[in-house]
């Protein structure tokens, strides 16, 4: 808490000294070993003995006044030492621990297997996926999902992300839950505060099972009615999806759920499905900057996790590196330029893109993600491994490990709080 000027103080049982100005309204920056950050000059007195006190009191004010900016400088000193000291004893996580955070697993059937378990009370894997494969009732999947929770809380981790595809339409892994309508259908509502309530009981619906993200809303900007994205869009113009993507995010977030903003910096104008064959977008700068203006808005709005594309985009990163790949697109335009400041998911590591690259794992969190999403058990229960073994050898700063398991860490915190 800052030290800000609280006004006068009120009388505590003590008179200031006789025949003193009163001067006891006055703040200065004084931090004592017990922590307090500002004190009036009267607080400070009252720490000194009464017989330090008497002799203050037959001090002329100003001579008085330097000793307790003296005693004031000390006790910063004292302070910064203690704080540093402090810090410098705190122990470090578990590189594994850090590491953990960072992967999102795919779980393989309706009940968690010994490998899974073990691997989230180890702190392997911070967060899952949940399919239709996963789901045959409510009740089953709550289970697993406890079971899953059950084991990150004996080993002492944060709570799991657990995510889910429920854009609306013919992407929902609860087929009779909401969002009623495919986001095309919501979109022509043209009702922005329809569409928030929508993404609220969208929301309801998901934490009652115990889903905490929702992979969701689709926030690209197409340029023709025959791509692929189909209904999964709001429409082709980007005011109207930045209005209604942001306005469903905006509702699932006041039900509780994570929303994600996806696929950045958006896939409009993609001629194939990343899912399915490796992507080159090769539109103009001057058209990819048009279509980033729902994500633009999304932010602004708060939305809390921004999940990037395997495509590449040699309009905005030269190399031709993939979206996930790139500093240029995740670090220097999401987040310094847009301003983002929450966390970055992939896409599915299992696409071809990605699982091209042997390096993938450090290569997507150096360039800055958080996250990384495994649509299947196997690969994701060696994500963990493979990031510790690139800090190991030097090709992923430890540090960087860390920026993203605070982003990830403080999601979590206001998910469960």
């Amino acid at each position: 808490m800052h030290g800000a000027y609280l006004g006068p103080r009120e009388s505590s049982g003590c008179r200031p000294l006789s025949g003193s100005p009163v001067i006891t309204s006055w703040r200065i920056p004084f931090t004592p070993l017990g922590g307090q950050a500002t004190w009036s000059l009267y607080d400070v007195m009252r720490q000194i003995s009464l017989t330090r006190l008497a002799q203050l009191e037959r001090l002329p004010l100003a001579v008085a006044l330097g000793i307790v900016v003296a005693l004031s400088s000390l006790g910063s000193a004292s302070g910064r030492s203690a704080r540093q000291g402090s810090q410098s004893a705190q122990p470090r996580l578990p590189l594994r621990l850090l590491a953990g955070q960072s992967v999102m697993s795919a779980v393989a059937g309706t009940r968690a297997d010994r490998a899974l378990l073990v691997s989230v009370e180890r702190g392997e894997v911070g967060g899952v996926i949940i399919f239709a494969s996963n789901v045959r009732t409510h009740a089953e999947l709550q289970g697993l999902i406890h079971s899953l929770q059950r084991a990150a809380r004996a080993g002492g981790n944060p709570p799991l992300l657990v995510a889910v595809d429920q854009e609306g339409g013919r992407v929902k892994r609860f087929p009779a839950g909401p969002p009623a309508a495919s986001a095309a259908h919501m979109g022509r509502w043209h009702d922005p505060a329809r569409v928030e309530r929508e993404g609220e009981k969208t929301a309801r619906y998901l934490a009652r099972v115990g889903v905490n993200v929702d992979l969701a809303p689709v926030l690209d900007v197409p340029d023709s009615s025959a791509s692929f994205l189909g209904a999964r869009t709001f429409g082709r113009d980007p005011g109207l999806v930045a209005r209604a993507g942001a306005a469903f995010a905006v509702g699932l977030q006041r039900g509780g759920v994570a929303a994600t903003g996806k696929h950045f910096p958006g896939l409009g104008t993609a001629r194939a499905n990343t899912d399915q064959a490796r992507v080159v977008v090769r539109s103009t700068r001057s058209d990819l900057e048009q279509r980033l203006f729902p994500f633009r808005t999304a932010i602004a709005r708060g939305i809390r996790l921004v999940m990037v594309s395997n495509a590449s985009y040699p309009a905005f990163d030269r190399t031709g590196k993939r979206a996930l790949f790139s500093s240029a697109i995740v670090t220097e335009l999401l987040r310094r330029r847009l301003g983002f400041r929450g966390v970055v998911i992939t896409d599915s590591m299992e696409a071809p893109a990605p699982r091209a690259n042997p390096n993938a794992p450090a290569e997507a969190i150096a360039a800055g993600v958080d996250i990384l999403l495994y649509t299947s058990e196997p690969d994701g229960l060696r994500a963990a491994p493979a990031l510790t073994g690139a800090v190991g050898a030097g090709r992923l700063p430890r540090s960087t490990l860390q920026a993203s398991y605070t982003r990830i860490v403080a999601l979590k915190r206001r998910l469960s709080g």
